[in-house]
């Protein structure tokens, strides 16, 4: 068969670089820097911003279930094999399953080897737990690993979008991607309108970014205001150690799997998802960034039906930096409590952790939720030592967000080679131009998608 020229990423017709001061990276890395500042210098004017924050953040949210539903719907609508779809969802789990593990043990040999929490000799008995910390204990000690599943179906069609839980998203878009591919031709006209109804929601979409540097200035504002920078001297190894092995995950284990499997650099994939990652980090949550890394890997080259399984389901199953955090905070509970764990019992905890993680999946206060659900389970640490770190968890939560938001690029693009559904001559291409970022950001959605490479090519 004669094979076809690997198109090149064309540059005509698509808009150009912006002046670096336009740029949404640039102007979200600025307001964190000036809400750092405000909350440092003006404590309560800090505290006062948490509203601008937080309504960015809700808007976002706002988009993501219309996103996710109308880009799932519509590469399963437009797959020719739906045993295809299957096969994508289970690989995606098995490597979630398996990345979680890793992240998990890296983070267990880490606090075993610093053991940061020996010398703090913290008396469970007279740790007192109120407030935000209170009810997180009280929703852990009840929450069951099951739920995820038992949870998985909405009370009502409207009732997912209203309560913003993706997985439930997911379920009513794969039902009706395979209903709408089962009708037939009568189910044509509703694919093209889901891909026209696609176009409005991203457009939509990029009116609310531009409001990104501003939520990122609200967001780190009232957390400097609210906890204070004093707040890192206390608890900062702690925090060092979460984030050196963080680092240390990201660049050698999915770095490392990304080069050796994949063919790709994780450098260049940090600076294509630069404005993500500021994004990500001003607002301390990854959510914000899902619809960007969504069009991001199609425009990188991997497959539609890939991204639109994949991304969302990652983001309540392949939660890396979730996954080191529970098992670094476990252990440091366990030792500042002094409460021996063998490495038996350690195995015993993660086992535990890989159930009580997904029970938390999605729900507001979920790492806490989680911890507290393991030490629950377990019985052997005590569920409130988890007020030992609650003061740092705010610090620490933006490079749980991170890991998360590195952990499903690395996976969608995995899953895209593992299904042979990555075009991997564009997906160099577009990371050795760093003006790919911008052009990809600017286009409509359908464009984003890349003409079938040459048989052979992915």
């Amino acid at each position: 068969m004669t094979q076809t020229a690997q198109r090149p990423v064309p540059d005509s017709g698509r808009p150009k670089a912006k002046p670096w001061y336009r740029q949404l990276y640039v102007q979200v890395l600025v307001a964190i820097v000036i809400g750092i500042l405000v909350g440092w210098r003006w404590p309560d004017v800090g505290e006062a911003m948490e509203p601008i924050g937080t309504t960015f953040i809700d808007a976002m949210k706002m988009l993501i279930g219309p996103i996710v539903f109308l880009t799932i719907i519509g590469g399963i609508a437009s797959v020719a094999d739906l045993k295809k779809v299957g096969m994508t969802g289970l690989k995606a789990l098995t490597y979630f399953q398996v990345g979680t593990i890793i992240a998990m043990v890296i983070g267990l040999v880490a606090i075993n080897l610093v053991r940061l929490g020996e010398g703090v000799n913290a008396d469970p008995s007279t740790i007192q737990t109120s407030g935000k910390a209170q009810e997180y204990i009280e929703s852990g000690e009840s929450q069951h690993w099951w739920e995820f599943l038992t949870n998985l179906v909405p009370d009502s069609f409207f009732g997912a979008f209203v309560e913003g839980d993706i997985l439930q998203i997911i379920f009513l878009a794969v039902l009706f991607g395979i209903a709408i591919k089962a009708v037939g031709p009568i189910g044509e006209p509703v694919v093209a309108g889901v891909k026209r109804f696609t176009e409005i929601v991203f457009k939509v979409l990029s009116f609310v970014m531009k409001a990104a540097p501003l939520g990122a200035f609200g967001a780190m504002a009232y957390a400097i205001g609210k906890f204070g920078l004093s707040t890192l001297t206390s608890l900062g190894s702690l925090i060092a150690l979460f984030y050196v092995t963080s680092i240390l995950f990201v660049v050698v284990v999915l770095g490392g799997f990304l080069a050796l499997y994949v063919r790709l650099n994780i450098f260049q994939l940090f600076r294509y998802l630069k404005d993500e990652f500021f994004l990500v980090l001003g607002t301390s949550t990854a959510e914000p960034a899902l619809p960007g890394l969504m069009r991001k890997m199609t425009f990188l080259g991997a497959d539609r039906t890939t991204v639109g399984l994949v991304v969302p389901t990652g983001y309540s199953f392949n939660l890396d930096g979730a996954a080191i955090y529970l098992s670094l905070a476990t252990l440091y509970i366990a030792q500042a409590t002094n409460t021996p764990l063998s490495i038996t019992q350690q195995l015993g905890l993660l086992a535990v952790m890989l159930l009580t993680s997904k029970g938390a999946a999605g729900v507001a206060g979920g790492g806490f939720i989680a911890l507290t659900a393991t030490l629950s389970t377990v019985g052997t640490v005590p569920a409130a030592g988890i007020m030992l770190i609650f003061g740092i968890d705010k610090f620490m939560s933006e490079c749980r967000a991170l890991v998360n938001f590195y952990g499903n690029a690395v996976a969608t693009l995995a899953i895209a080679k593992w299904d042979r559904n990555l075009d991997l001559d564009r997906a160099r291409q577009v990371l050795a131009d760093p003006g790919s970022a911008e052009r990809s950001a600017a286009m409509p959605d359908d464009s984003a998608e890349p003409t079938a490479p040459a048989h052979g090519k992915r």
